[in-house]
């Protein structure tokens, strides 16, 4: 490949940060860590808090629209143990919400989540096919959406006090067929989230602070590159949640 050299595009006259020699960055950027180092303790802290949250029952025959016709909340789980819903605000006839739209575009790669033993899916108030057309329009033909379109399902399952056009995210857990809600953000709460890390669950690994009896392998123990998951373990079934593993099974 030939390498090219583009020249640089002229930008606005603002404030940068004071020029140091390499010494003085170092050791500005060691005091920086111990602050990050905090926030990063401060955030497991919170997301330990998080998975101590009691739960709440919820119909799992609500009903959506989906690809091949009416799918119940149950069925949005795949088969996988934890669900994340996302609330799109797009509604029939109108412009895409611009928010929504950039949540679309920073999604991790699906498989990620799935081998969790979690499922990812998108829902709005247009109808399936007028929503089905803006995701794949934004490149993410592999996001699940499911349409609540003249189901009064939102209005059941979206606890926003912005109320049901806004956007939010809602995490379920099922057990059996039984579905749970577990914990629901709005605002800049979802802007913020890390998505493993607001399910049940969480990363499934030792190093977290959970409850007895939660599942949890050794950390860093599991994740491939994508294209390399087995359909069982895309299905989630290798998932601790799955397999019942635990932090005291690691030896």
């Amino acid at each position: 490949m030939t390498a090219t050299h583009a020249t640089p595009r002229p930008h606005a006259d603002t404030a940068l940060p004071p020029i140091v020699s390499a010494e003085e960055w170092s050791r500005a950027r060691a005091e920086l860590l111990e602050v990050e180092k905090a926030q990063t303790r401060a955030n497991d802290a919170v997301a330990a808090k998080r998975r101590q949250l009691p739960m709440v029952e919820v119909d799992a025959t609500l009903e959506f629209e989906g690809p091949d016709g009416t799918v119940t909340l149950l069925d949005l789980f795949d088969g996988r143990r934890q669900l994340l819903l996302y609330h799109n605000m797009l509604k029939a006839g109108e412009s895409p919400c611009p928010g929504c739209s950039a949540f679309t575009d920073f999604l991790p790669h699906l498989s990620q989540l799935n081998v969790w033993d979690v499922t990812f899916v998108q829902e709005a108030a247009a109808p399936y096919e007028e929503f089905r057309a803006h995701v794949d329009e934004l490149g993410r033909p592999d996001v699940p959406v499911v349409s609540t379109h003249g189901t009064g399902t939102r209005e059941v399952l979206h606890q926003s006090p912005h109320g049901v056009g806004s956007f939010s995210l809602t995490v379920y857990v099922r057990d059996g067929e039984r579905v749970f809600r577990t914990w629901s953000t709005q605002g800049r709460g979802v802007d913020t989230i890390n998505l493993m890390d607001v399910t049940i669950y969480g990363r499934q690994q030792a190093f977290q602070d959970v409850p007895d009896g939660w599942p949890q392998r050794p950390t860093y123990s599991f994740g491939k590159v994508h294209t390399d998951y087995t359909d069982d373990e895309l299905a989630g079934l290798a998932a601790p949640s799955t397999t019942g593993q635990t932090a005291s099974d690691e030896g």
